[in-house]
């Protein structure tokens, strides 16, 4: 029993990408060789990165895999920082491949 939730765990954190400030194409092209392995990735963004986040996931859904791909969810969320106060928004947008 233990083993699997093991393994789900590593599945689970496999399936994640978080988006780096890097070129947009670049963040594409990754999320592109991960989706093709596993079939399902939720892409992750902070603050500023988000727009990023949306770009990426417009690019493999209508571009690089249009009809073999769509968003099934995307979930937005802000967290207040315990230090100084300030507000961050979080995004998950998770992609599948049909």
């Amino acid at each position: 029993m233990e083993l699997q939730v093991k393994r789900s765990e590593n599945e689970i954190e496999k399936d994640i990408f978080f988006i780096k400030d890097e070129s947009v194409m670049t963040g594409a092209v990754e999320v592109l060789t991960q989706i093709s392995a596993s079939n399902r990735i939720v892409l992750k963004a902070k603050g500023d990165l988000i727009p990023n986040a949306v770009a990426v996931a417009n690019i493999v859904t209508e571009n690089m895999l249009k009809g073999n791909s769509s968003i099934q969810n995307i979930e937005l969320d802000s967290v207040i920082s315990k230090e100084d106060g300030q507000m961050t928004s979080n995004i998950e947008i998770t992609l599948i491949k049909n």
